[in-house]
Protein backbone atom coordinates (compact mmCIF):
# COMPACT_ATOMS: atom_id res chain seq x y z
CA UNK A 1 0.00 0.00 0.00
CA UNK A 2 1.53 3.61 -1.28
CA UNK A 3 2.50 5.76 2.10
CA UNK A 4 -0.52 8.49 3.33
CA UNK A 5 1.22 11.45 2.36
CA UNK A 6 1.37 14.13 5.39
CA UNK A 7 1.16 17.92 5.18
CA UNK A 8 1.38 20.37 7.69
CA UNK A 9 0.39 23.80 7.08
CA UNK A 10 3.19 26.50 7.37
CA UNK A 11 1.92 30.41 8.34
CA UNK A 12 6.17 31.00 6.81
CA UNK A 13 6.07 28.77 3.29
CA UNK A 14 2.65 26.84 3.19
CA UNK A 15 1.93 23.58 3.12
CA UNK A 16 5.06 21.50 3.75
CA UNK A 17 4.67 17.93 2.80
CA UNK A 18 6.43 15.56 5.80
CA UNK A 19 9.10 13.48 5.63
CA UNK A 20 8.38 10.06 5.38
CA UNK A 21 9.94 6.87 6.24
CA UNK A 22 12.65 7.03 8.88
CA UNK A 23 12.25 10.82 8.51
CA UNK A 24 8.78 10.92 10.01
CA UNK A 25 9.39 8.55 12.46
CA UNK A 26 12.11 10.40 14.04
CA UNK A 27 10.17 13.53 13.66
CA UNK A 28 7.54 11.58 15.90
CA UNK A 29 10.43 10.38 18.46
CA UNK A 30 10.04 12.17 22.11
CA UNK A 31 13.47 13.67 21.40
CA UNK A 32 12.04 15.53 18.47
CA UNK A 33 9.07 16.60 19.91
CA UNK A 34 11.13 18.15 22.35
CA UNK A 35 11.76 20.98 20.02
CA UNK A 36 7.89 22.30 20.10
CA UNK A 37 8.58 23.42 23.99
CA UNK A 38 12.07 25.34 22.62
CA UNK A 39 11.30 28.30 21.39
CA UNK A 40 13.42 29.79 18.25
CA UNK A 41 14.46 32.95 19.97
CA UNK A 42 14.87 32.68 23.43
CA UNK A 43 13.87 34.87 25.43
CA UNK A 44 13.35 37.17 22.33
CA UNK A 45 9.31 37.51 23.40
CA UNK A 46 10.10 40.00 25.91
CA UNK A 47 10.33 42.48 23.64
CA UNK A 48 8.59 41.26 20.51
CA UNK A 49 5.78 39.35 21.68
CA UNK A 50 4.86 37.24 18.95
CA UNK A 51 8.39 35.84 18.89
CA UNK A 52 7.11 32.47 20.27
CA UNK A 53 7.49 30.20 17.41
CA UNK A 54 9.85 27.36 17.92
CA UNK A 55 12.73 25.02 16.59
CA UNK A 56 10.22 22.75 15.69
CA UNK A 57 8.84 24.95 13.27
CA UNK A 58 12.29 26.22 12.00
CA UNK A 59 13.39 22.33 11.80
CA UNK A 60 10.94 21.63 9.48
CA UNK A 61 11.10 24.78 7.47
CA UNK A 62 14.61 24.50 6.94
CA UNK A 63 13.98 20.67 5.82
CA UNK A 64 11.11 22.37 3.12
CA UNK A 65 13.75 24.92 1.35
CA UNK A 66 16.71 21.87 1.25
CA UNK A 67 14.31 19.90 -0.38
CA UNK A 68 13.58 22.77 -3.25
CA UNK A 69 17.19 23.18 -3.42
CA UNK A 70 17.56 19.35 -4.24
CA UNK A 71 14.99 19.59 -6.69
CA UNK A 72 16.56 22.79 -8.32
CA UNK A 73 20.09 21.31 -8.44
CA UNK A 74 18.51 18.41 -10.00
CA UNK A 75 16.91 19.99 -12.69
CA UNK A 76 19.92 21.47 -13.24
CA UNK A 77 21.64 18.32 -14.11
CA UNK A 78 23.36 17.55 -10.76
CA UNK A 79 23.59 14.19 -9.81
CA UNK A 80 22.24 13.62 -6.86
CA UNK A 81 21.32 9.71 -5.63
CA UNK A 82 18.10 9.06 -3.85
CA UNK A 83 20.17 8.15 -0.83
CA UNK A 84 21.97 11.29 -0.91
CA UNK A 85 18.54 13.21 -0.67
CA UNK A 86 17.50 11.45 1.88
CA UNK A 87 20.25 11.27 3.91
CA UNK A 88 21.01 15.31 3.17
CA UNK A 89 17.08 15.55 4.18
CA UNK A 90 17.93 13.95 7.03
CA UNK A 91 20.88 16.05 8.52
CA UNK A 92 18.84 19.48 8.33
CA UNK A 93 15.59 17.82 9.94
CA UNK A 94 18.23 16.73 12.65
CA UNK A 95 20.72 20.15 12.62
CA UNK A 96 19.26 22.12 15.73
CA UNK A 97 18.10 18.69 17.82
CA UNK A 98 20.63 19.44 20.14
CA UNK A 99 19.59 22.83 21.31
CA UNK A 100 19.41 23.95 24.77
CA UNK A 101 16.12 25.56 26.35
CA UNK A 102 16.14 28.89 25.34
CA UNK A 103 17.96 28.44 22.62
CA UNK A 104 21.72 30.34 22.65
CA UNK A 105 20.79 31.81 25.73
CA UNK A 106 21.73 28.91 28.17
CA UNK A 107 24.31 27.51 25.50
CA UNK A 108 27.32 25.79 27.56
CA UNK A 109 24.92 26.52 30.48
CA UNK A 110 23.36 23.35 31.48
CA UNK A 111 26.51 21.24 29.47
CA UNK A 112 29.65 22.53 30.47
CA UNK A 113 31.61 23.65 27.65
CA UNK A 114 29.29 21.90 25.25
CA UNK A 115 27.92 23.22 22.56
CA UNK A 116 24.62 22.40 21.04
CA UNK A 117 26.20 21.44 17.55
CA UNK A 118 28.11 18.52 19.08
CA UNK A 119 25.27 17.72 21.13
CA UNK A 120 23.32 17.05 18.07
CA UNK A 121 25.99 15.12 16.52
CA UNK A 122 25.83 12.97 19.58
CA UNK A 123 22.01 13.12 18.60
CA UNK A 124 22.60 11.86 15.02
CA UNK A 125 24.46 8.58 16.38
CA UNK A 126 21.87 7.64 18.55
CA UNK A 127 19.60 7.52 16.18
CA UNK A 128 21.93 5.80 13.60
CA UNK A 129 22.07 3.45 16.19
CA UNK A 130 18.57 3.31 16.49
CA UNK A 131 17.82 2.65 12.66
CA UNK A 132 20.81 0.52 12.45
CA UNK A 133 23.28 2.83 10.88
CA UNK A 134 20.34 3.61 8.22
CA UNK A 135 22.01 7.82 8.75
CA UNK A 136 25.91 6.21 8.31
CA UNK A 137 25.56 8.84 5.04
CA UNK A 138 23.60 11.33 6.76
CA UNK A 139 26.86 11.67 9.68
CA UNK A 140 29.51 11.93 7.22
CA UNK A 141 26.94 14.83 5.34
CA UNK A 142 26.60 16.03 8.48
CA UNK A 143 30.13 16.24 9.43
CA UNK A 144 31.29 17.37 6.18
CA UNK A 145 33.23 14.14 5.40
CA UNK A 146 31.14 12.97 2.26
CA UNK A 147 32.87 13.40 -1.30
CA UNK A 148 30.08 15.92 -2.66
CA UNK A 149 30.98 18.85 -0.62
CA UNK A 150 27.80 21.07 -1.73
CA UNK A 151 25.57 18.80 0.10
CA UNK A 152 27.00 19.60 3.58
CA UNK A 153 27.13 23.10 2.63
CA UNK A 154 23.44 22.79 1.85
CA UNK A 155 23.22 22.29 5.77
CA UNK A 156 26.29 24.41 7.04
CA UNK A 157 27.83 27.37 5.33
CA UNK A 158 26.71 30.82 5.23
CA UNK A 159 24.19 30.70 2.59
CA UNK A 160 22.57 27.30 4.29
CA UNK A 161 18.92 26.65 4.24
CA UNK A 162 19.39 26.70 8.26
CA UNK A 163 20.07 30.83 7.70
CA UNK A 164 17.46 31.17 4.86
CA UNK A 165 14.74 30.10 6.75
CA UNK A 166 15.51 31.35 10.48
CA UNK A 167 15.87 34.93 9.14
CA UNK A 168 12.43 34.86 7.02
CA UNK A 169 10.55 32.87 9.96
CA UNK A 170 11.97 35.21 12.70
CA UNK A 171 11.06 38.44 10.28
CA UNK A 172 7.59 37.27 10.49
CA UNK A 173 7.46 36.18 13.81
CA UNK A 174 9.03 39.43 14.93
CA UNK A 175 7.43 41.88 12.75
CA UNK A 176 10.64 43.18 11.77
CA UNK A 177 10.50 43.69 8.22
CA UNK A 178 14.18 43.87 7.52
CA UNK A 179 14.81 40.50 7.65
CA UNK A 180 12.35 39.92 4.45
CA UNK A 181 14.40 37.85 2.09
CA UNK A 182 13.40 36.29 -0.71
CA UNK A 183 13.93 32.96 -0.39
CA UNK A 184 12.26 31.53 -3.56
CA UNK A 185 15.23 33.34 -5.78
CA UNK A 186 17.37 32.47 -4.23
CA UNK A 187 17.19 28.71 -4.62
CA UNK A 188 16.28 29.11 -7.82
CA UNK A 189 19.58 30.66 -8.41
CA UNK A 190 21.49 27.67 -6.65
CA UNK A 191 23.56 25.69 -9.05
CA UNK A 192 26.57 23.52 -8.34
CA UNK A 193 30.69 24.45 -9.46
CA UNK A 194 33.65 22.32 -8.76
CA UNK A 195 31.92 20.62 -6.37
CA UNK A 196 31.06 23.74 -4.39
CA UNK A 197 27.60 25.37 -4.01
CA UNK A 198 27.29 28.53 -6.09
CA UNK A 199 25.20 31.41 -6.70
CA UNK A 200 23.91 32.07 -10.73
CA UNK A 201 24.75 36.01 -11.52
CA UNK A 202 21.11 36.67 -11.70
CA UNK A 203 20.70 36.15 -8.29
CA UNK A 204 23.77 38.64 -6.63
CA UNK A 205 21.31 41.30 -5.75
CA UNK A 206 19.28 38.87 -3.30
CA UNK A 207 22.28 37.46 -2.10
CA UNK A 208 23.19 41.39 -1.48
CA UNK A 209 19.58 42.03 0.47
CA UNK A 210 20.21 38.39 2.42
CA UNK A 211 23.97 40.22 4.07
CA UNK A 212 22.12 43.19 4.75
CA UNK A 213 18.69 41.89 5.89
CA UNK A 214 20.83 39.46 8.19
CA UNK A 215 22.92 42.03 9.76
CA UNK A 216 20.25 44.27 10.70
CA UNK A 217 17.99 41.44 12.04
CA UNK A 218 21.57 41.04 14.21
CA UNK A 219 21.03 44.62 15.65
CA UNK A 220 17.09 44.90 15.70
CA UNK A 221 16.49 41.53 17.18
CA UNK A 222 19.07 38.89 18.28
CA UNK A 223 21.59 41.67 19.99
CA UNK A 224 18.63 43.65 20.39
CA UNK A 225 19.66 45.34 23.59
CA UNK A 226 16.56 44.52 25.95
CA UNK A 227 16.81 41.30 24.79
CA UNK A 228 20.18 40.84 25.77
CA UNK A 229 19.88 42.41 29.17
CA UNK A 230 16.99 39.58 29.44
CA UNK A 231 19.53 37.00 28.16
CA UNK A 232 22.20 38.22 30.77
CA UNK A 233 20.31 37.87 33.40
CA UNK A 234 18.85 34.16 32.78
CA UNK A 235 22.62 33.47 32.15
CA UNK A 236 23.41 34.51 35.66
CA UNK A 237 20.33 32.93 37.85
CA UNK A 238 22.28 29.82 36.80
CA UNK A 239 25.25 30.67 37.13
CA UNK A 240 24.24 31.68 40.43
CA UNK A 241 22.11 28.34 40.70
CA UNK A 242 25.75 26.09 39.96
CA UNK A 243 27.54 28.37 42.58
CA UNK A 244 24.78 27.72 45.54
CA UNK A 245 24.62 23.61 44.19
CA UNK A 246 28.38 23.26 44.21
CA UNK A 247 27.89 24.69 48.23
CA UNK A 248 25.52 22.02 48.69
CA UNK A 249 23.15 25.08 49.23
CA UNK A 250 20.03 24.21 46.99
CA UNK A 251 18.15 21.45 45.77
CA UNK A 252 17.82 20.63 42.74
CA UNK A 253 15.44 19.23 40.26
CA UNK A 254 16.89 15.25 39.53
CA UNK A 255 17.64 16.01 35.63
CA UNK A 256 19.54 19.41 36.34
CA UNK A 257 21.75 17.75 39.06
CA UNK A 258 22.92 14.86 36.70
CA UNK A 259 23.70 17.49 34.48
CA UNK A 260 25.68 18.92 37.11
CA UNK A 261 27.51 16.65 38.87
CA UNK A 262 30.49 16.57 37.31
CA UNK A 263 31.80 18.05 34.41
CA UNK A 264 30.81 15.80 31.83
CA UNK A 265 33.32 15.82 28.07
CA UNK A 266 31.89 15.22 24.78
CA UNK A 267 33.17 11.45 24.68
CA UNK A 268 30.87 11.30 27.58
CA UNK A 269 27.98 11.75 25.36
CA UNK A 270 28.43 9.10 22.93
CA UNK A 271 29.47 6.50 25.58
CA UNK A 272 26.37 7.79 28.10
CA UNK A 273 23.34 7.30 27.10
CA UNK A 274 21.44 8.42 30.10
CA UNK A 275 22.67 11.84 29.73
CA UNK A 276 21.27 12.68 26.09
CA UNK A 277 17.93 11.33 27.98
CA UNK A 278 18.55 13.88 30.82
CA UNK A 279 19.26 16.70 28.33
CA UNK A 280 15.99 15.12 26.18
CA UNK A 281 13.93 15.82 29.25
CA UNK A 282 14.58 19.27 29.45
CA UNK A 283 12.98 22.28 27.76
CA UNK A 284 11.38 26.09 28.11
CA UNK A 285 9.02 24.95 30.73
CA UNK A 286 10.88 23.06 32.88
CA UNK A 287 13.10 26.48 33.25
CA UNK A 288 10.23 28.36 33.97
CA UNK A 289 9.37 26.17 36.56
CA UNK A 290 12.77 26.35 38.07
CA UNK A 291 12.82 30.16 38.17
CA UNK A 292 9.74 30.16 39.91
CA UNK A 293 10.33 27.85 42.53
CA UNK A 294 14.29 29.53 42.64
CA UNK A 295 12.54 32.88 43.37
CA UNK A 296 11.30 31.82 46.63
CA UNK A 297 14.65 30.76 47.29
CA UNK A 298 16.59 31.97 50.43
CA UNK A 299 19.66 33.22 48.92
CA UNK A 300 19.05 36.65 47.73
CA UNK A 301 20.57 36.74 44.73
CA UNK A 302 19.13 33.79 43.28
CA UNK A 303 15.25 34.89 44.61
CA UNK A 304 15.90 38.82 43.33
CA UNK A 305 16.99 37.58 39.58
CA UNK A 306 14.28 35.41 39.30
CA UNK A 307 11.70 37.88 40.47
CA UNK A 308 13.29 40.29 38.62
CA UNK A 309 12.98 38.45 35.08
CA UNK A 310 9.99 36.37 35.62
CA UNK A 311 8.05 39.94 36.24
CA UNK A 312 10.17 42.06 33.23
CA UNK A 313 11.40 43.91 35.76
CA UNK A 314 14.46 43.87 33.56
CA UNK A 315 17.96 45.83 34.36
CA UNK A 316 18.64 48.99 32.41
CA UNK A 317 21.55 48.64 29.43
CA UNK A 318 23.14 51.01 27.38
CA UNK A 319 25.19 50.04 23.73
CA UNK A 320 28.22 51.80 23.79
CA UNK A 321 31.13 52.42 21.15
CA UNK A 322 33.91 52.17 23.98
CA UNK A 323 34.26 49.84 27.21
CA UNK A 324 32.45 50.86 30.44
CA UNK A 325 35.00 53.22 32.55
CA UNK A 326 36.46 50.96 35.29
CA UNK A 327 35.14 53.55 38.00
CA UNK A 328 31.72 53.98 36.84
CA UNK A 329 31.47 50.18 37.39
CA UNK A 330 33.11 50.51 40.80
CA UNK A 331 31.05 53.33 41.95
CA UNK A 332 28.03 50.69 40.99
CA UNK A 333 29.40 47.99 42.85
CA UNK A 334 29.63 49.92 45.94
CA UNK A 335 26.09 51.24 45.48
CA UNK A 336 24.63 47.45 45.57
CA UNK A 337 26.63 46.20 48.25
CA UNK A 338 25.55 48.97 50.22
CA UNK A 339 21.50 48.71 49.33
CA UNK A 340 21.58 45.14 49.30
CA UNK A 341 24.14 44.45 52.12
CA UNK A 342 25.54 42.01 50.13
CA UNK A 343 29.74 41.14 49.44
CA UNK A 344 31.21 42.09 46.59
CA UNK A 345 30.82 38.61 45.19
CA UNK A 346 26.95 38.38 45.34
CA UNK A 347 27.28 42.08 43.99
CA UNK A 348 28.81 41.27 41.01
CA UNK A 349 25.56 39.46 39.88
CA UNK A 350 23.43 42.73 39.45
CA UNK A 351 26.45 44.21 36.80
CA UNK A 352 27.52 43.23 33.49
CA UNK A 353 29.52 44.68 31.14
CA UNK A 354 31.54 43.17 28.24
CA UNK A 355 30.89 43.42 24.32
CA UNK A 356 28.23 42.12 21.64
CA UNK A 357 29.46 41.20 18.08
CA UNK A 358 28.41 40.56 14.67
CA UNK A 359 29.70 40.05 11.44
CA UNK A 360 27.16 39.57 8.51
CA UNK A 361 29.46 37.76 6.27
CA UNK A 362 32.88 36.22 6.76
CA UNK A 363 35.30 35.93 4.01
CA UNK A 364 37.38 33.07 5.96
CA UNK A 365 34.37 30.98 6.41
CA UNK A 366 32.74 28.83 3.25
CA UNK A 367 32.08 31.84 0.97
CA UNK A 368 29.39 32.80 -1.16
CA UNK A 369 30.17 32.27 -4.67
CA UNK A 370 29.13 33.86 -7.76
CA UNK A 371 29.12 32.24 -10.85
CA UNK A 372 29.05 34.41 -14.15
CA UNK A 373 27.86 33.47 -17.67
CA UNK A 374 31.32 33.05 -18.84
CA UNK A 375 31.97 30.11 -16.21
CA UNK A 376 33.91 32.82 -14.10
CA UNK A 377 33.55 32.32 -10.38
CA UNK A 378 34.07 35.54 -7.64
CA UNK A 379 33.30 35.76 -3.96
CA UNK A 380 30.49 37.80 -3.75
CA UNK A 381 33.00 40.60 -2.00
CA UNK A 382 34.40 41.15 -5.05
CA UNK A 383 31.19 40.43 -7.57
CA UNK A 384 28.72 42.95 -6.12
CA UNK A 385 28.73 46.19 -7.96
CA UNK A 386 26.01 48.25 -5.22
CA UNK A 387 27.46 47.70 -1.98
CA UNK A 388 30.61 47.38 0.16
CA UNK A 389 30.61 43.66 0.55
CA UNK A 390 33.79 44.41 2.60
CA UNK A 391 32.11 46.42 5.04
CA UNK A 392 29.72 44.14 6.25
CA UNK A 393 32.66 41.07 6.44
CA UNK A 394 34.16 43.23 9.16
CA UNK A 395 33.65 42.20 13.15
CA UNK A 396 31.10 45.12 14.75
CA UNK A 397 31.73 45.39 18.36
CA UNK A 398 29.57 47.18 20.55
CA UNK A 399 30.30 47.33 23.97
CA UNK A 400 27.54 47.39 26.92
CA UNK A 401 26.94 47.91 30.33
CA UNK A 402 24.26 46.64 32.33
CA UNK A 403 22.75 46.66 35.75
CA UNK A 404 19.69 47.88 38.12
CA UNK A 405 18.02 50.90 37.36
CA UNK A 406 19.22 52.47 40.83
CA UNK A 407 22.67 52.79 39.77
CA UNK A 408 22.42 53.29 36.07
CA UNK A 409 23.09 57.12 35.79
CA UNK A 410 25.76 57.45 38.11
Amino acid sequence: MKEKIKILNDPVHGFIQMPSGIGFEIVNHPWFQRLRNIKQLGISHYVYPGATHTRFQHSLGAYFLTKQALNVLTEKGIEITNEEREATLLAIILHDIGHSPFSHTLENVLFKKINHEELTRAFICFYNKLFNNKLDLTLKIFDNKYKKLFLHQLISSQLDMDRLDYLKRDSFYTGVLEGVISTERIIKMLNVSNNSLVVEEKGIYSIEKFLISRRLMYWQVYLHKTVLASELMLIAIFKRAYELFKENKINLPENLKILWVKNWTKKDLYSNETLLQTFAQIDDSDIIVWLKQWANHNDFVLSTLCQKLINRQLFKIKMLKNPIDQNIVDKCLKKIIKMYSLSDKEAKYFIFHDFAENRAYSINDYRINILFKNGKIMDIAEASDILNIDILSKKVIKYYFCTIPECFNI
